[in-house]
């Protein structure tokens, strides 16, 4: 590795209204280097990032790649100089081949027509260099998510990128697709190429990376090679306290032996069968399992997102019918989606109004919505899930991933739902967020409220579960006690050993 720094950002600042996103930050990245960019959310990463891919072309400071101070006006000049990025959520022209998406705005031309033949052979190369086993022809629609992100890589070698930034790449792969995509970043930097990777699990950047450089409320705290620092330390230097062990119930357990809810024989034929459990009050009831064990459609078929093929459902011991989410939030359960882009908030709403989604009548006067109440509510569930920013007209898309959650489950809260579904509650959110998100739920189990939550961070799982029932292949295969919970022992049933 050489120590000619290859990216260089010296005291960047950038100002939205009413926040100071970037305070004079200062750091370098040599040439050929895989450093990890970590911070809480709202800390600056996205910031950074979006200047340096010329998404903010205004701001203070300056910006140097390979020696040559850069202010790029457009993501295109950014692209143009060799700086690429690759999305968390990868975006496509579903009816394009892999190739065309791979090419798009710069396809190789004979004349006025597109030339195809060096179109697919300069992709294929290109698929080749990666590994690939799919090809340019192929249609990007039959591609897993984890090949969708090569095509992503692809695209930034296409355009014969310097400096490549990777913003959570591994959020929707399985094992495999993230191990195959580490042994592709490993050899870009091999081949001389700058890696920026953003990620909020620590496993990744302890295994990956060769520094990390950490920000905090917009300031650049400091830049360690990973060798020289422990995860606790990261962590500390992260969100400015020791939180080592967040993921760890802090108060008495609350769970009674009363059933608030039991589902018998549940089936969504063919994804899952036969699923039969009980959750108790005050309970926080874990549901474990590998990618594609069917954990989320178990509790969408509950809740009445999916229509179940056969089963029971009883609440209080009373069998109920819930084929709509609406059946479900009127029977006092609500979930709390896995994606909360799509399915959690609406984009065009601010948070008072995403607040109030799922809970309009209590808001209703004579017919009419009372924009008081509403604000009055944002306030005071903000207040309590320590959202920031409190104001009830701001923009939900506009706040970082943890805050986004936070108004998620606000407009649960705001329902007085009995049964909350938590599906992947921490999913893309910084360590200081996680820990506010743990307390909340022991707050809601102290109220006597009842919890399942699916998970797929076995830390979370067995810090915060009463029991934790185990998904193999659309089924549970063994039910286990908060006392018998091992990672080992999850894991082993997770991968379809019998009991």
């Amino acid at each position: 590795m050489t120590h000619k720094p290859m990216v260089k950002f010296s005291n960047v600042s950038k100002a939205f209204p009413g926040v100071k996103a970037l305070d004079s930050v200062s750091f370098e990245i040599a040439k050929g280097e895989i450093r990890a960019l970590v911070g809480e959310n709202g800390a600056g990463k996205s910031t950074l990032l979006n200047i340096l891919h010329g998404v903010y072309s205004e701001y203070d400071g300056t910006v140097e790649i390979d020696g040559k101070e850069v202010n790029f006006r457009s993501v295109q000049d950014a692209i143009h100089f060799g700086i690429a990025k690759v999305h968390q959520e990868i975006s496509y022209i579903p009816e394009l081949s892999v190739g065309q998406n791979i090419t798009l705005g710069y396809e190789p031309r004979k004349g006025l027509f597109i030339d195809y033949d060096k179109l697919h052979e300069e992709a294929n190369a290109i698929l080749r260099r990666l590994h690939c086993r799919f090809r340019s022809e192929d249609s990007i629609q039959s591609l897993s998510t984890g090949e969708q992100q090569m095509v992503a890589i692809a695209k930034a070698l296409f355009h014969n990128a310097r400096v490549i930034s990777l913003d959570e790449p591994t959020a929707s792969l399985s094992a495999q697709e993230a191990n195959t995509l580490f042994e592709i970043i490993r050899e870009l930097k091999a081949n001389g190429i700058t890696i920026i990777y953003v990620s909020h699990r620590l496993d990744e950047i302890f295994e990956l990376a060769d520094s990390v450089t950490i920000l905090r409320d917009g300031r650049f705290i400091g830049t360690h090679m990973i060798a020289d620092i422990t995860r606790d330390q990261l962590i500390k230097e992260m969100v400015g306290r020791d939180v080592s062990a967040f993921a760890v119930r802090k108060r008495p357990r609350r769970f009674t032996e009363e059933v608030v809810l039991e589902v018998k024989g549940l089936s969504v034929e063919p994804t899952f069968r036969d699923v039969s459990f009980k959750l108790r009050k005050g309970e926080i009831l874990g549901f474990a399992g590998l990618v594609g064990s069917k954990r989320t459609d178990v509790v969408r078929a509950i809740f009445g997102a999916d229509q179940k093929t056969s089963g029971e459902v009883y609440l209080g011991g009373k069998k109920v019918e819930i084929a709509t989410p609406e059946q479900g939030l009127a029977h006092g359960i609500g979930l709390i989606p896995e994606n909360r882009k799509t399915q959690g908030f609406v984009k065009t709403l601010n948070n008072a109004d995403n607040m109030a989604l799922a809970s309009l009548n209590k808001f209703t006067r004579r017919g009419f919505i009372s924009y008081p109440a509403k604000w009055d509510n944002c306030r005071t569930l903000g207040e309590a899930t320590n959202l920031n920013t409190l104001d009830p007209e701001y923009l939900t898309e506009q706040l970082s991933g943890g805050n986004q959650q936070k108004v998620v489950l606000a407009k649960w809260l705001s329902s007085d739902a009995d049964i909350l579904i938590f599906d992947e509650p921490t999913k893309g959110v910084d360590v200081g967020a996680k820990e506010e998100i743990y307390a909340l739920i022991e707050d809601l189990v102290e109220q006597g409220k009842s919890i399942i939550m699916v998970s797929s961070e076995l830390p979370e799982i067995i810090g915060m579960s009463d029991r934790v029932l185990v998904m193999s292949e659309g089924r549970i295969v063994k039910k286990l006690d908060h006392t018998e919970l091992t990672e080992e022992r999850i894991l082993y049933y997770a991968m379809g050993e019998q009991q």
